[in-house]
């Protein structure tokens, strides 16, 4: 059988196409060269700081809220490294500050998968498009990573840590190499879970999975709650030891735990430690590089399924328990709050936080009998912080609300079904929370006091968080799971909520005080009169928040939707 001889024509044909095709791989290979010669580090540091800058621009209360945070968290660290100082030449100063390491590593894994900490260059899925190889690209991640206020704190405590236990030369050379050990390792970890996780956290049932961060806070909180009251007891540091004695093999809390065992001269203990340490360091950058690989070559699955269809009830009217609320703007607008409690990812994730920490706090506490039916204001302070940021929750689609706000009336209206479908829900569980209390304890005399100061609180939280919507508005992205806030915004939504906790405080006082008086004169008989005052004071506040925030509804509400449409 012949080989057919190339004609003429076929030839001069092919000649092109081979031309062409020897310049598409000259200039691929010459494009993966350049991509491979620019160090992209710098360019992910300066994007990081970029996304910083650009998130503070166009609100003065941003960059307050920002650098009021940053002052914060410096002074807290300040004080946290005083306090690690003061531990230096105490026996139990190693067991102290290993168990903080493994308690930072374990808030640097978790957090950023559940609150609001993350950025823009967190989701590697952002970068898939771009020509960037995955050494390169995990160098450049960390590198950003390593910028921002949570970095800086943890710097701050791995110092007093080291500070706290380094003593002679061999304790400070191992103290120089488990500051950035301890910080690259707990900012590794971060990302590395982070990475793995990408596709089942951006995903649908992964947004569901944020419900477990409820659980997580209130079992943490009971954990710490725990620990403290063991600490505190007579010897309670020696009980730490046997916990610190496991804790200082497991990464990244061996590298503080070397700097004590090369302290008190095991160093033999120590060089096993640091091995451990850069091992671990090593084998989580190596399961980074590889998450991100396997990220970057892998299509997106996660959102293939389609939701199935449901039948609407006949004429689109609502039924069942719906039917209850009033058939006007404040009865549809309360719906739409109830059903995002219920069916947006976010939403339900706080909702389901603020019950289960509400409800597992005071009454863990009431079964220890260490407990008050007081602590029933814990769950009315967790309920209403869900009144702050009510205009983040609809995000871009707010532009449909806005719409519909023309007048004060108009906004008032709106705040007021919002503060009323949130009534639904926070009163009558309040009310359940004071109740098994006050059983747990059988102090049945102070239900009503106590029942009245937690209604008077939420009533003050309504107050403040009205008022919080209507100046601190914030987005809430919807791309990510592990993003609650968007790029910029964090330390805008962090002050909203602790300045609205203050504030909430500020105008319970005089009911505080009204408690305080009455607790410690003996006077419990005539806590009762809490009860009645509670009720009005709450209902007085939310009326006044909701009316002194309408104004600035109508007057901000470019700014509340270009806020909340960042996301």
């Amino acid at each position: 059988m012949s080989t057919p001889t190339p004609t003429p024509a076929a030839t001069s044909a092919q000649a092109p196409a081979a031309a062409f095709g020897s310049a598409t791989s000259a200039g691929t290979a010459a494009s993966a060269s350049a991509a491979a010669s620019v160090n992209i580090t710098p360019i992910f540091v300066r994007l990081k700081l970029s996304l910083l800058r650009n998130g503070l621009k166009g609100s003065s209360m941003r960059k307050v809220a920002y650098f009021g945070a940053l002052a914060f968290a410096l002074v807290i660290a300040f004080l946290a490294t005083l306090g690690l100082t003061v531990l230096r030449g105490n026996a139990h100063a190693g067991a102290v500050v290993v168990l903080l390491a493994a308690i930072t590593a374990l808030c640097w894994t978790f957090v950023p998968l559940f609150f609001a900490t993350g950025d823009e260059t967190l989701d590697p899925t952002r970068l898939v498009m771009l020509p960037l190889r995955p050494r390169p690209l995990v160098r450049a991640m960390l590198a950003a990573s390593l910028v921002g206020i949570g970095p800086l704190f943890t710097l701050c405590l791995a110092v007093g840590s080291v500070i706290a236990v380094a003593r002679g030369a061999a304790g400070a050379v191992a103290a120089v190499l488990a500051v950035p050990l301890l910080l690259v390792g707990c900012v590794a970890l971060a990302r590395a879970v982070a990475t793995a996780n990408v596709r089942l956290l951006t995903s649908r049932k992964g947004r569901d999975l944020a419900l477990l961060s409820g659980l997580l806070i209130a079992i943490g909180a009971q954990v710490a709650n725990f620990a403290a009251q063991r600490l505190f007891q007579t010897g309670g540091p020696e009980k730490l030891e046997p916990a610190a004695a496991i804790v200082r093999w497991l990464p990244p809390a061996t590298a503080v735990g070397m700097v004590d065992s090369a302290s008190e001269g095991s160093y033999g203990i120590a060089a096993a430690q640091l091995l451990i340490t850069v091992a671990a360091l090593g084998l989580l950058l190596w399961f980074w590089e590889r998450s991100l690989t396997k990220l970057m070559v892998t299509p997106d699955g996660s959102t293939i399924a389609a939701a199935k269809e449901k039948k609407n009830p006949a004429g689109g009217a609502a039924g069942g328990g719906w039917s209850l609320l009033p058939d006007d703007r404040t009865g549809a607008a309360a719906q739409r709050v109830l059903r995002y409690m219920v069916r947006d990812p976010k939403t339900k994730a706080a909702w389901v936080s603020a019950l289960a920490l509400g409800l597992i706090i005071p009454v863990v506490n009431a079964v220890q009998g260490s407990g008050s039916v007081y602590l029933a204001c814990f769950a009315s302070g967790m309920l209403g912080l869900q009144m702050y940021n009510q205009f983040g929750q609809d995000t871009s689609a707010f532009w449909m609300v806005a719409q519909t706000i023309a007048s004060t009336r108009d906004a008032y209206v709106e705040l007021r079904a919002r503060a009323l479908a949130l009534a639904l829900v926070t009163v009558p569980f309040t009310v359940l929370v004071a109740v098994v209390t006050a059983g747990l304890l059988g102090d049945w005399a102070g239900l009503p006091g106590a029942l009245g100061l937690a209604l008077a609180l939420l009533g003050s939280m309504l107050c403040t968080g009205a008022l919080a919507s209507a100046h601190l508005a914030y987005s809430i992205p919807t791309d990510g799971a592990f993003k609650s806030v968007a790029p910029g915004q964090g330390a805008l939504a962090w002050a909203a909520l602790l300045g609205g906790l203050l504030a909430s405080a500020l105008v319970s006082s005089p009911l505080i005080a009204l408690a305080v008086y009455f607790s410690s004169t003996d006077q419990k008989s005539l806590a009762w009169i809490l009860l009645p005052l509670g009720v009005a004071w709450g209902a007085l506040a939310t009326w006044a928040g909701l009316r002194l925030a309408a104004p600035t509804v109508v007057r901000k509400l470019p700014e509340i939707l270009l806020a909340v449409s960042k996301g």
